[in-house]
């Protein structure tokens, strides 16, 4: 509304008004604050709301597409998303895998952002060559998309080429490469090495088993962050997520070492 806010000086359509009707798209869901959380599923249940620096109720009829990269279930048990807006909002759930998953999306990604890039920064079109695009289809890509539309871009701009060669690549995409050449992921990994122990442990009638498995899994990830982050306790327990005494325990119940202090 007029007068809601320095500058504000006439009255302006927000999203919801402009999505009546029609969709609105809101991307990465699980980064909102609560405080946004508790106003959109009031919208959401009432198909109502009010402007900024009103107080007459807009009614509202638009469909909702929500995107996300976070697990919102672990956030519901953490307590930084809503889970009655997660039931409202998840009634047509889409999952999609990432870009490491299929690599065989990647040369068709690659040449629609060459495409892309080309209309929007007014530069030439460019092509990959065969090796470079190996390299994009090999690399792990941890920002999915996103990260591989702005490295294209990027190429786009920094080549004075028409092509973009092997050399020309960033460093960073020669350090990342599957677990195997399969692109089998660490979960598929884990899973085909506990089949084993999961039929012994049912043949032989254990009872402990989570208690031999953990260790095994956690003694690996603990040892490689700390030796990475030069065993420097406060950034690899904020890295992992997990409290710093945490981390403390798990290291002296682990029987973790400092190799390099135990070496000077």
């Amino acid at each position: 509304e007029k007068g809601a806010f320095t500058g504000a000086t006439e009255r302006k359509l927000g999203k919801l008004e402009l999505a009546s009707q029609g969709t609105l798209f809101l991307d990465e869901i699980g980064d909102m604050p609560l405080r946004l959380q508790s106003k959109l599923l009031r919208v959401l249940q009432e198909k109502q709301f009010e402007r900024l620096g009103g107080h007459k109720l807009i009614s509202t009829n638009m469909r909702v597409i929500a995107a996300t990269h976070q697990n919102l279930e672990t956030l519901i048990s953490k307590s930084k998303f809503r889970k009655d807006l997660y039931y409202r909002l998840n009634v047509f759930p889409i999952d999609i895998a990432p870009l490491r998953e299929r690599p065989e999306d990647i040369p068709v990604l690659a040449e629609h952002f060459l495409r892309k890039g080309s209309k929007e920064m007014a530069v030439s079109y460019k092509a990959i060559e065969p090796d470079a695009l190996n390299v994009l289809t090999q690399f792990a890509w941890p920002g999915n998309i996103r990260e591989l539309e702005n490295t294209v871009k990027s190429l786009m701009i920094t080549n004075v080429t028409e092509t973009i060669t092997l050399e020309s690549l960033p460093k960073n995409l020669f350090k990342s490469q599957p677990i195997t050449n399969s692109g089998e992921t660490l979960e598929d990994l884990a899973e085909r090495k506990l089949e084993l122990m999961v039929k012994d442990a049912i043949e032989l009638g254990r009872d402990c088993l989570m208690a031999e498995v953990l260790p095994q899994l956690e003694r690996p990830l603990l040892r490689l962050m700390l030796e990475e982050t030069k065993w420097n306790q406060q950034k690899a327990a904020k890295i992992l997520g997990i409290n710093r005494n945490t981390l403390r325990k798990k290291i002296e119940t682990l029987g973790i070492k400092n190799q390099r202090s135990m070496q000077k």
